[in-house]
């Protein structure tokens, strides 16, 4: 499956931003699908997976603010952020594969896209 991630922007602080992550080749449905972000300098981290059967989970630094969610019929994956924050600037990733919150449980990646929030 190739995907294919944007959405991503210049935004200030409180305001909002919707990623989407394009799946071809196969359908989406058949991966637990996850958004992962890298800010410079830091290690690449879990922003927050829907798996298979739609079930949702978010790593504690978003919960609340930001919101997955899968179109079966567009084959895309969203990420709808908001109240966004300064520490929310990195490059954001779409990922397809079993799923987790570790990098190692996806196996196609889509290219990034950068999220920049201003103070």
């Amino acid at each position: 499956v190739q995907l294919q991630a944007s959405g991503g922007g210049l935004v200030q602080a409180g305001g909002s931003l919707r990623l989407s992550c394009a799946a071809s080749g196969q359908t989406s449905r058949n991966y637990d699908m996850g958004w992962f972000r890298r800010a410079p300098g830091k290690e690449r981290e879990f922003v927050a997976a829907i798996r298979r059967i739609g079930s949702r989970y978010y790593a504690n630094s978003v919960k609340g603010r930001f919101t997955i969610s899968r179109d079966i019929i567009e084959n895309t994956v969203y990420l709808q952020m908001n109240s966004l924050k300064p520490e929310d600037t990195a490059v954001y990733y779409c990922a397809a594969g079993s799923g987790g919150i570790a990098g190692t449980g996806y196996d196609y990646w889509g290219q990034g896209t950068q999220v920049t929030v201003s103070s």
